[in-house]
């Protein structure tokens, strides 16, 4: 038991100190000054985003510590939302909600260059306030499974959820997948009309710690939210990164899906902001929503 003490332990502190590393690279580095080849094999913004699937799971309540300096401003990065939606301030984050883990849809496993990049991307959503936008935006699917859908507009209201990078069991992503992870910050809106898509799916996870979960077929109702990227209190993100993370934007649908067994697992953010938060236990209890890639307005992310 003391064995696995220490070695859970090293593992942290092994964390802490890459997270650390990487967010002291990324806060001595203009983003004018980091050279492409800084972030070796990135894929395009166009290929991660749309092949970037969540699945949503209810947890078990937990209310994180308070966020550094009290508060936290909030800055949207889309090219679409951003002259749009003003900056605004929430004090602190509430109940953990859900988290939400990379899946594929229908056996379609994203190419392996992409898939080296989404598998990791574990997001953790909690409570959160603020301004309503009454926002008029046209969504279209972004992913292949779904890219024959009509385009549908659909009205922003207000924020409900701010979705942060976690891992998971202290599985550490490598550096380049990790520097991406940790820089994705996602509000999610109330967003309506909330129509039916009255589709089936089969999802399959991506990520190593929960690849022992079987496939499952799951039917897609109702669109609740829209998940869009922010960046919190002034964070440097480097621009060959900020150059994905902004066009990730993500429509929720709830789901009707198999009850799966209890799953638990340990949280550790990788945000610099919060790395200082404890370790969090999460209980994954039931899927419920599916969140899947979306392009505002014609915008789409670009290719290259």
């Amino acid at each position: 038991m003391l064995r696995r003490t220490l070695s859970r332990s090293r593992t942290a502190a092994a964390v802490l100190a890459l997270v650390a590393a990487l967010a002291g690279t990324a806060a001595a580095t203009t983003p004018n000054d980091l050279p492409i080849q800084a972030a070796p094999g990135l894929p395009s913004p166009h290929d991660f985003v749309s092949n970037l699937d969540l699945e949503c799971f209810r947890t078990n309540p937990y209310v994180p510590p308070p966020v550094p300096g009290g508060q936290l401003t909030l800055e949207h990065l889309n090219p679409v939302l951003a002259p749009q939606a003003a900056r605004w301030t929430v004090n602190g984050v509430g109940q953990r909600q859900q988290l939400c883990t990379p899946v594929a849809k229908n056996g379609v496993i994203p190419p392996a260059e992409v898939l080296e990049y989404v598998k990791y991307i574990d997001l953790a959503c909690y409570r959160i306030g603020g301004p309503t936008l009454e926002i008029p935006l046209v969504l279209e699917h972004l992913n292949p499974v779904l890219s024959h859908l009509p385009r549908r507009e659909v009205r922003l209201m207000e924020p409900q959820q701010l979705c942060l990078p976690v891992i998971k069991n202290d599985s550490v992503p490598p550096s380049g997948p990790l520097r991406v992870l940790m820089s994705i910050d996602l509000v999610c809106y109330r967003e309506v009309p909330q129509v039916p898509m009255n589709a089936t799916l089969k999802l399959t996870q991506l990520n190593p710690v929960l690849s022992h979960l079987p496939s499952t077929e799951v039917g897609v109702r109702e669109n609740r939210q829209l998940c869009v990227p922010v960046r919190k209190n002034n964070q440097n993100i480097p621009e060959p990164i900020l150059n994905i993370v902004q066009w990730i934007d993500l429509e929720k649908y709830d789901i009707a899906a198999p009850t799966l067994p209890t799953v638990e697992l340990r949280l550790r953010h990788v945000n610099p902001l919060m790395q200082g938060w404890p370790s969090e236990q999460a209980l994954l209890l039931s899927p419920r929503q599916l969140a899947v890639p979306v392009a505002k307005n014609g915008k789409l992310p670009p290719k290259l």
